[in-house]
């Protein structure tokens, strides 16, 4: 059985990861620091796989600590989620979000190069694009101006790998820039739990619904889309999570044509902010109450995704949409919920 690091293993697309990692075979150690996650994820990952998962919480721009994770253990790959991945937050704290998110990435480099770990997936983000001129993207469409500071740290991570790459030939790595990761695992055992205020628009919505906040915002209507809302690709976070784990499967299996590959994970079609609304309110049957504010720093106004490469080259085919992505996120709202209630 191959071991994996899954750093940002108690995050929302990590802890989902996780278990299809361990649900195709491998065994799986998560890093992360708790910084806007908790260990709760791993009970998750056990209730479905019957696996514990050791979660080593430490931070990643600690280099000494981040090396003794690597003399204890053997591994076959690295997945790197760890970061602060906030727009608005990254516009408030840009050095923070540089520090963070690029000196752990390089200390994670350096630990693969030193204990010979040589394949390495990096979670990266549409938001790479910018106000892309054409859509959909492909993974050959020129970067525009980055909207905000979280979006350049992927950028320069990026260019950090590829540039490694180019140069080194001791490292295999995949670069997967995915679009709006949404949705809960099917189980309703595992899904979306920010310990700091949610921000994404799926969460956001479910927790109106449920009552948490008494209504939600949506940011700009006059944007040149067909409704004024922005929009963007949702792609079930189980689809993604598989996208992972057929990566390092590709790169293990030595099928990779170059040392360093880029792959778009979306569903390869927008949905926008009030088209996701409805979409909600149609598989819950909720009202929901939201008002229209104005524009949002560090916000593209329209992205989604061409997936032909990814589907071609890693044999990857999304199976859920924004339907599937709304009623599983639903149910894993109520049933949080329910359990938080009952621990008052």
């Amino acid at each position: 059985m191959q071991k994996v690091l899954v750093t940002g293993g108690c995050g929302y697309i990590g802890s989902h990861t996780i278990v299809d990692l361990i649900d195709n075979g491998f065994e799986v150690v998560s890093v992360d620091n708790l910084l806007n996650s908790s260990e709760k994820a791993l009970v998750g990952v056990k209730a479905i796989t019957g696996i514990d998962v050791k979660n080593y919480a430490v931070d990643l721009c600690d280099y000494e600590k981040t090396a003794q994770i690597f003399k204890e253990n053997n591994f076959a790959g690295i997945i790197h989620f760890a970061a602060r991945k906030a727009v608005g937050e990254s516009c408030e704290d840009p050095l923070g979000y540089y520090d963070n998110n690029l000196s752990s990435l390089v200390n994670v480099l350096k630990c693969a190069v030193e204990y010979k770990v040589e394949n390495f997936i990096f979670s990266s983000s549409c938001s790479v694009y910018g106000n892309a001129k054409d859509l959909p993207v492909t993974e050959d469409t020129a970067f525009e101006e980055a909207e905000s500071p979280y979006a350049r740290t992927k950028q320069i991570g990026e260019k950090i790998i590829s540039d490694y790459c180019k140069f080194k030939g001791d490292l295999n790595s995949i670069l997967l820039r995915y679009f709006n990761p949404a949705g809960a695992h099917e189980s309703n055992l595992l899904g979306e739990s920010p310990i700091n205020r949610a921000l994404n628009l799926v969460p956001v919505i479910t927790e109106t619904a449920i009552g948490k906040r008494e209504s939600m915002m949506v940011y700009g209507d006059d944007y040149d889309t067909r409704d004024g809302s922005c929009i963007r690709d949702y792609i079930h976070v189980m689809d993604i999570a598989n996208a992972h784990t057929k990566a390092l499967q590709y790169l293990l299996e030595n099928n990779n044509e170059s040392n360093c590959e880029v792959y778009n994970l979306g569903i390869g079609a927008g949905v926008s902010v009030l088209e996701a609304i409805n979409a909600f309110e149609k598989v819950s049957n909720q009202k929901l109450n939201y008002k229209i504010d104005g524009r949002r720093d560090g916000d593209v106004v329209s992205i989604y995704a061409n997936n032909h490469k990814a589907t071609n080259r890693l044999g990857w085919t999304p199976k859920r949409n924004i339907e599937d992505i709304m009623g599983t996120a639903w149910a894993w709202e109520q049933k949080r919920s329910k359990l938080a209630d009952k621990t008052v």
